[in-house]
């Protein structure tokens, strides 16, 4: 079986549609169980799910935007009930803050001497959730950077970077807390990806772990050798799941849907775990 469990859809920053991704992207890669995994959001879920082919099973979740002493963590939350009053209250938060962000984001870049405008970058975001990968897609449209990537610096949008602005976001504690409530699993995306900026410390990491943790997510495209190596043997020590996945993005980032992997065993163990949602099997596809 072949398990990717981090993609984005046109539902956040993704440039395939959720449908495209199921059907097509998904397929292409070779793929068994793929999750849909937005920016604070499920608004692809209904299109994925309706256009999910024989052969594929969707899992479905979300990837939280969190801050813990300034430092931003992304959690993946899996097979929740997105319906949970709580949760569904926290993530509209979260979302509701994106706009207002975004435009501070263009304004800053616009007194740096960008030719920006809120205009390109909505049209760029679409009906998905803006961030800043929209507007890093403008900066390359624009030729201010060659790359997606090369606009997450310090001289543009990275955390605390020139052109940074704070946005409404989770403790991960709380996140941890939110998605059990909703009955759903937790994994730490990217846990090590020092070049996207400060990463968390391990002890904070165990922390969580003690907290209901379920999961770091290692083979990442943003781990080299060592670092997958080191954060494998962390995870055993804390009694915590390792997965493996591609963050795919469709177009805007260079990875490509199931460059890394989940092992089964460990999808299965995911799936044991949760209670609120449970993995859907195309027709004719692979079930729980």
């Amino acid at each position: 079986m072949r398990i990717d469990l981090h993609a984005h859809s046109t539902a956040s920053d993704g440039t395939d549609t959720p449908a495209e991704l199921v059907r097509n992207a998904a397929a292409a890669a070779g793929l068994d169980v793929v999750a849909l995994t937005d920016h604070d959001t499920v608004g692809g879920y209904g299109e994925a799910l309706a256009a999910l082919p024989a052969g594929l099973t969707l899992v479905t979740g979300a990837e939280l935007s969190c801050r813990l002493d300034g430092i931003g963590v992304h959690m993946l939350a899996y097979l929740f009930d997105p319906e949970e009053p709580e949760f569904a209250r926290e993530r509209e938060l979260v979302r509701d803050d994106r706009v207002p962000r975004a435009r501070t984001m263009v304004g800053k870049l616009q007194d740096l001497g960008v030719d920006i405008t809120w205009e390109r970058v909505a049209r760029i975001a679409g009906d998905g959730s803006v961030g800043r990968p929209h507007i890093a897609t403008a900066l390359v449209e624009l030729g201010v950077v060659p790359t997606v990537s090369d606009a997450f610096t310090p001289d543009w949008l990275a955390d605390g970077g020139r052109a940074y602005a704070e946005k409404h976001e989770l403790d991960p504690f709380d996140a941890v807390r939110l998605v059990k409530a909703a009955g759903g699993v937790t994994v730490l995306a990217h846990p090590a990806a020092v070049k996207r900026g400060r990463c968390v410390p391990e002890s904070a990491i165990a922390e969580l772990a003690a907290a209901g943790l379920d999961g770091i997510e290692v083979d990442h495209m943003d781990h080299d050798a060592d670092t997958r190596a080191r954060l494998r043997a962390l995870a055993g020590d804390l009694g915590l799941l390792a997965t493996g996945s591609s963050d795919y993005h469709g177009s805007r980032k260079t990875c490509r849907l199931g460059e890394y992997t989940t092992d089964p065993e460990i999808y299965g163990e995911i799936t044991r775990r949760a209670t609120g949602a449970f993995p859907v099997p195309g027709a004719g596809g692979l079930g729980r």
